[in-house]
């Protein structure tokens, strides 16, 4: 079977790539480095170097392809995110439809079900949406939960704040999720090409409180009595301004924690809620450790 993988050596696209070459097959990664690419290449991978928003590019990438896995990079340069989606979304529906691929494995999120008020997620609503529309390929998107790794981004405040937190967690469990749960669902999915028409599957490797998930990661850097602050929705904008991130991104992520606040963002979930993944959040409160010593 011949696949083409985006995302270069990201969180999901390595270790997914890495299985499918495991499994014997024929992987080409697209990137923008070729040296970021080199470990693949030298497991048996092609790197085909482009950017995915050029359509001629992914057209020819694709062409010949069994099938493809698709994401939508980050990008913090931008400052019109619906139009940055929206691009994508086209760009990507008209190479499938040009190479003529029969399945695409498309990583979406949690929240995709909302149109609007998801922040970025609701974003990835206008991919899903776009490739629906294709009449003869078979589309599986994946929606995976909240990164555990968000969480990382916090070791700075725990470490000078003794607290961690964001506009998120009052209400309901957090339902979280690892890159490697994604690759192993993103390839077992590529690897039997069972999916037919348009489809929805979630992800996720652990669901708990944030008080719990507040003891958990302290636990993991010598502070038991760590706690799990909700702030505001304009607080949290402005702590994420403060931290560097753009306006636009941050206006964006703090009304995705409003969904998330107010259940918005989960319900969808909680209604077709799948079986929990093995890495749970004891696993993943190491890096946490990691990143907190590190700071």
């Amino acid at each position: 079977m011949k696949y083409v993988i985006t995302g270069g050596a990201g969180h999901i696209s390595k270790p997914l790539t890495e299985k499918l070459l495991a499994a014997g097959h024929n992987v080409t990664v697209i990137g923008r480095n070729q040296d970021h690419l080199k470990d693949l290449v030298a497991k048996g991978a092609k790197a085909e170097i482009g950017s995915l928003e050029d359509e001629a590019f992914l057209t020819k990438a694709f062409s010949g392809a069994d099938a493809v896995y698709t994401m939508v990079p980050n990008n913090f340069a931008i400052t019109d995110l619906n139009g940055y989606f929206s691009s994508f979304a086209k760009k990507y529906a008209a190479a499938l439809k040009a190479s003529k691929i029969k399945y695409v494995v498309n990583l979406s999120s949690m929240g995709a079900h909302m149109p609007e008020g998801a922040g970025p997620v609701s974003g990835l609503h206008l991919v899903e949406e776009s490739l629906n529309k294709l009449t003869d390929t078979n589309v599986l998107h994946l929606r995976p939960a909240y990164f555990y790794y968000n969480f990382l981004g916090q070791a700075a405040m725990a470490k000078q704040m003794n607290i961690i937190g964001s506009n998120f967690g009052s209400n309901e469990k957090l339902v979280m999720t690892d890159p490697a749960d994604i690759a192993e669902v993103a390839a077992d999915a590529l690897l039997k090409l069972d999916f037919t028409g348009k489809s929805v599957k979630y992800i996720a490797s652990d669901e708990r409180s944030v008080d719990d998930i507040a003891r958990v990661l302290g636990s993991a850097i010598g502070k038991p009595d760590l706690k799990w602050i909700e702030f505001t929705d304009e607080e949290a904008f402005g702590g994420m301004v403060q931290a560097g991130l753009p306006e636009p991104f941050a206006k964006s992520y703090s009304e995705m924690g409003h969904a998330l606040k107010t259940g918005e963002m989960s319900a969808d979930y909680w209604q077709h809620r799948p079986q929990l993944s093995r890495k749970k959040l004891e696993h993943f409160a190491a890096e946490f450790a990691a990143a907190y010593n590190s700071n």
